[in-house]
C-alpha cells in the first residue's frame, strides 16, 4: 500500500532551529521541500545565508579518525553535547599539535633522506669516494642510466672510438647505471653521443661521503633512527587515542549529526518582522510520523506546526512511500524499475506479486525443483538481503504447487499422481477448434480475467485522478470494460455449448462501446465545452479513428493471445524434463544415470528459471500495467538520506 502523506510547516525562533531538529525532526522521516518555493505568498520569506559552523570541527575529527581508523573501531558507549564535542576537538588539537608537527617534519625528513638514498643506491657498485668525483676538475664526469639495449650496442660499436672512460656500477632489468669521465673539450661531443643512446643523467648533489657503499649504510641507518622517532611519536598518539577513544568517537557522532542538520537551512526559508526572526521548515512526512510529531511538540511552546488538508494547494506533489507485508516486500523492486506509482495511483504490487508468483509456478511446475528454489532464494534473501532472491524464494513455492498440481518431481512424471493434470496429455473438445491442450484453454481464460481486473483497477485509477476520458471512454475504461466483457462471456457460453445471446442484445453490448471509444474525442469535446466539437475536419477524424479503434481491437486480440505462453512454458517444462529423462535412460526401462538427471534439472532449473522469470516479467508489465497504471511517483527521500546522496 501507499501510505499517507501529510505535509508540514514547521516554525519557530531562527535560533531555534538546531534545537528542533536535533530534539524532534531528526528522529522522523521527514521529506523537507524548498519552503521559499512553497510558501511564494510570504514577501517577506529569505533564505538562510549562515555557513555551516559545525563543518570545520566536523571534517578535523573525521580526518583523525580516518587516519587513525584502526584505533577507532569500537562504538562510543557515551553521548557528548554539541559543545563538549567542539571542546573535544579543540583538546585534541590542543594536546596533539606538537606531536603532529614534530611527526610531520620526521615524515619530510624522512622522504629526503630515501629520495637521497634511492638516487645512490643504483651506484653502489662504484668503489670510488664520491665527493672526489664531483670535485674534478679537468676532467667532466656524469651520472646516469641507459636502456640495457642501447648500452650494448655502445659498448658494441662507440666505446673502443671515444674518448670516455665508463664504469658500469650496476644494472635492473631495463637499465644500466654507470658513470662517465671525459676530458673537458669534449664533453659536449661526447655527451651529445651519449644523449641519442638515450642516457638519462643523475644528478648527484655534493653532501655524499666517502664510497657509495658507505653511503647507503650511513643513509640507511639515519632512515632507521628517523623512523623509530616516528614510530616513538605514534605510540604516543596511538596512546591518547586510546585513552579518549569513546570521547572522540561519541564527538563526532555528535558533530555528524548537527552538521547534516544545518543542511536543512537549504530548503528553509527566514521571516524576519520587527523584532524576531522566525524559521519555516516545511514537507511531508507520514500520517503516522506526522501524529507521533504534533503529540510530542504539543507542549514544546517554542514551535509551531501547522498541517496543509488540501494537496491542491500546494506546488510539491505528495511522494511516494510503499508499506507492504513481508510476502510482498521484495516485489517493490520491480515496481521500481518499472516506475513508483504516483501519490492518488493504486499501489499495483500486491497484484504483482499474487500474479508473478502464481504465473511463475504455472509455467514452471516442478515439485522438487521449485523446493530447490525456494531453499537457495530463502537463503540468499534471509543472509544477503538480496529482492531478487526474496521473489525467487516465493516463486518456488508457487512452482512446488502447481508441481503437485501436475505430478512433476524433478523431471519424473510418474512418481506422484497429478492432483490436476499432467500438461502434455490433458486435452479439451471445444465446439469449431476441435482437441486443444486444457493448459492453453486455462492460460487463455487466465489472461481475459486478467484483463477485465486491469480495466477495473484503471477505472478506479480515472476516477481518482478525475480523468473522465480515461475512467469511461477510453479502451480500458467503463466502455471497454463492457466490450470485452460481453465478448468473453459470448466466448465461454459458445465454447462451453450454451445458447448465445439475441443479436440485438450483442450488437448492443459490442456496438455502443465501441462507438464510445471511437466518438471519446469529440464526446469530451462537449464535456468541456469546446468552441470545435471534431477537431481537424471529418474526414480527418473517421480516418484517424478508424485506425485507432483497429489498433484498439488488435490490442485485445494479442494481448488475450500473450497469455498461451503460460501455458506453453508449462508444456515445454515438461517436455524439456522428458529430453532429460530419455538421456538418462529413464524412460526405455535400463538402469537411470543419475548423473544426468542431476545435471539435466540443474540446467533446466537455471535456464528455464531464468527465462520464465523473464517472460512473466513481461507479461505483467505489457499485458497488464500498459492498461491501468502510469506510474511517474516520486520516491520518498527523508532529509537524512538526500543528505548523504
Amino acid at each position: 500500500m501507499i501510505e499517507k502523506m501529510r505535509f508540514l510547516s514547521i516554525t519557530g525562533q531562527k535560533n531555534d532551529i538546531d534545537r528542533m531538529v536535533e530534539k524532534y525532526l531528526s528522529h522522523y522521516e521527514f521529506q523537507i521541500e524548498n519552503a521559499l518555493e512553497e510558501l511564494n505568498y510570504a514577501q517577506s520569506a529569505s533564505a538562510f545565508t549562515d555557513e555551516n559552523p559545525y563543518k570545520l570541527h566536523l571534517q578535523k575529527i573525521k580526518d583523525i579518525t580516518k587516519s587513525y581508523s584502526h584505533l577507532f573501531l569500537a562504538k562510543p558507549d557515551k553521548d557528548v553535547s554539541l559543545e563538549e564535542a567542539t571542546q573535544i576537538v579543540d583538546n585534541i588539537e590542543n594536546d596533539l599539535s606538537g606531536f603532529f608537527e614534530q611527526k610531520k617534519n620526521l615524515k619530510e625528513k624522512e622522504a629526503d633522506l630515501v629520495d637521497a638514498y634511492n638516487m645512490i643506491e643504483p651506484f653502489i657498485g662504484l668503489n670510488y669516494e664520491v665527493p672526489r668525483i664531483l670535485h674534478f676538475n679537468h676532467i667532466k664526469y656524469s651520472f646516469g642510466r641507459m636502456p640495457v639495449e642501447y648500452f650494448q650496442k655502445f659498448n658494441d660499436y662507440i666505446y673502443e672510438s671515444a674518448d670516455v672512460i665508463l664504469k658500469e656500477c650496476g644494472r635492473d632489468k631495463n637499465f644500466v647505471y654507470f658513470v662517465y669521465f671525459v676530458p673537458a673539450r669534449e664533453e659536449d661531443r661526447i655527451d651529445a653521443i651519449f644523449a641519442s643512446m638515450y642516457f638519462e643523467k643523475i644528478f648527484i648533489p655534493d653532501q655524499y661521503e666517502g664510497k657509495p657503499e658507505d653511503e647507503i649504510n650511513r643513509l640507511h641507518e639515519k632512515i632507521k633512527s628517523v623512523q623509530a622517532e616516528i614510530y616513538e611519536l605514534d605510540m604516543k598518539i596511538a596512546e591518547y587515542f586510546t585513552d579518549n577513544c569513546s570521547e572522540i568517537l561519541a564527538a563526532e557522532q555528535r558533530l555528524e549529526r548537527y552538521a547534516e542538520n544545518f543542511e536543512i537551512r537549504k530548503y528553509a526559508a527566514c521571516i524576519k518582522n520587527d523584532i524576531h526572526s522566525f524559521y519555516i521548515v516545511c514537507g511531508w512526512m507520514t500520517d503516522r510520523d506526522a501524529k507521533k510529531f504534533m503529540k510530542e511538540v504539543k507542549d514544546d511552546s517554542e514551535i509551531f506546526v501547522v498541517f496543509e488538508k488540501d494537496d491542491a494547494k500546494l506546488k510539491s506533489v505528495p511522494p511516494t512511500k510503499l508499506r507492504h507485508g513481508w510476502f510482498f516486500k521484495p516485489f517493490e523492486m520491480y515496481m521500481e524499475m518499472y516506475g513508483l506509482p504516483s501519490y492518488h495511483e493504486i499501489d499495483p504490487t500486491p497484484l504483482l506479486g499474487l500474479t508473478y508468483t502464481i504465473f511463475f509456478g504455472f509455467m514452471f511446475g516442478d515439485l522438487g525443483q521449485g523446493a530447490l528454489l525456494t531453499i537457495i532464494g530463502a537463503l540468499l534473501y534471509h543472509y544477503k538481503h538480496m529482492k531478487l532472491a526474496g521473489i525467487i524464494s516465493r516463486c518456488g513455492v508457487a512452482s512446488m504447487f502447481f508441481g503437485l498440481m501436475f505430478g512433476s518431481v524433478f523431471g519424473f512424471e510418474d512418481v506422484l499422481e497429478p492432483l490436476w493434470l499432467n500438461p502434455q496429455k490433458a486435452m479439451t473438445n471445444l465446439p469449431f477448434i476441435g482437441k486443444l491442450n486444457t493448459v492453453f484453454v486455462a492460460a487463455i481464460a487466465i489472461g481475459m480475467g486478467m484483463i477485465l481486473l486491469c480495466m477495473v483497477l484503471n477505472i478506479i485509477n480515472g476516477l481518482r485522478q478525475k480523468d473522465k476520458e480515461r475512467a469511461i471512454l477510453s479502451a480500458n475504461g467503463v466502455a471497454g470494460f463492457i466490450f470485452y466483457f460481453a465478448l468473453t462471456v459470448v466466448l465461454v457460453l459458445f465454447m462451453t455449448g450454451h445458447k448465445l445471446p439475441a443479436a440485438g442484445v450483442m450488437a448492443l453490448f459490442f456496438g455502443i462501446p465501441l462507438l464510445i471509444i471511437f466518438f471519446k474525442e469529440p464526446i469530451m469535446n462537449l464535456i468541456n465545452k469546446k468552441s470545435e466539437v471534431i477537431e481537424g475536419g471529418m474526414g480527418m477524424f473517421l480516418t484517424q479513428g478508424f485506425f485507432e479503434l483497429f489498433e484498439t481491437l488488435l490490442s485485445y486480440f494479442s494481448n488475450t493471445l500473450s497469455f498461451v505462453r503460460i501455458g506453453a512454458f508449462a508444456v515445454s517444462h515438461a517436455a524439456m524434463m522428458g529430453v532429460v529423462m530419455m538421456l538418462a535412460g529413464a524412460e526405455n526401462g535400463s538402469e537411470i544415470n543419475w548423473l544426468i538427471v542431476v545435471l539435466g534439472n540443474l540446467f533446466v532449473c537455471g535456464m528455464e528459471g531464468l527465462i520464465v522469470g523473464i517472460q512473466v516479467l513481461r507479461l505483467e508489465y505489457y499485458e497488464l500495467f500498459s492498461r491501468f497504471y502510469t506510474g511517474g511517483g516520486r520516491a520518498f527521500v527523508p532529509y537524512g538520506k538526500r543528505a548523504a546522496k
